[in-house]
């Protein structure tokens, strides 16, 4: 069956370039101006994928991401015509799978869809490390009931996004371990991600404020040179 792709951004040559793009791949394409009415729309029928603007009128594509990453693992490709740093790490934070700016070439961004359906299709988990998918883990204060994706200080639910969540427990299902930048990379989007490792020192660097925010008694540790570990 063709996979269904929504694409939203309030420019209309630009919706329409995408558009043309993706129906030369054999893919079904639904367009929208607006968040409104592609949350309207998704709540009738969820497609295979999203390519989303950031810069829309109304609600933004950053709040649109944040909104379905609550209920719903889409995947999300989330295309910007500012190619700024916190743009792109907020965005990956929130769970989305891939950032592109508006500079971006349509070929470049139908190989980065195949590549996200590829990912989806054939999941490749490490023989080494591994995150378990409904067992609790306990760490010191620290509780994941993985079942809920959820983080506890003592009885109290930490408010982690989702790739915050996926990086802590790959980290604390692996504990001991030091993984470098590029492994995380791989462990929290996957091995055909385009990102770079900034993604991942932002994310340690929100962990740890919201552990000390709690007075956890857990750290993540830096491994100077190499990367990161949880130790016990």
């Amino acid at each position: 069956m063709q996979k269904l792709i929504y694409v939203c951004d309030d420019e209309e040559n630009i919706r329409e370039l995408i558009r043309s793009y993706l129906l030369r791949e054999s893919y079904r394409v639904e367009t929208f101006e607006n968040g409104e009415e592609l949350l309207k729309a998704f709540s009738i029928k969820e497609p295979d994928m999203m390519v989303l603007d950031i810069m829309l009128s109304g609600i933004s594509g950053l709040d649109i991401c944040r909104e379905l990453r609550k209920t719903s693992e889409v995947p999300i490709i989330l295309v910007s015509a500012r190619d700024d740093t916190f743009d792109k790490v907020l965005g990956l934070e929130l769970g989305c799978d891939d950032y592109i700016a508006k500079t971006f070439s349509p070929r470049e961004l139908v190989a980065r869809i195949k590549t996200i359906f590829r990912r989806v299709r054939e999941p490749d988990p490490s023989e080494e490390a591994t995150e378990p998918k409904t067992r609790d883990i306990h760490i010191k204060d620290i509780t994941i009931k993985c079942s809920e994706r959820v983080v506890y200080e003592g009885g109290t639910p930490l408010d982690f996004t989702m790739k915050e969540y996926d990086l802590f427990v790959f980290l604390a299902s692996n504990k001991n371990m030091v993984f470098n930048r590029d492994q995380l990379l791989t462990a929290v989007w996957g091995q055909d991600f385009f990102g770079d490792s900034r993604s991942v020192d932002d994310l340690v660097k929100r962990i740890r404020k919201k552990l000390a925010g709690v007075d956890s008694e857990l750290r993540i540790t830096t491994v100077w040179g190499y990367g990161y570990k949880i130790s016990i």
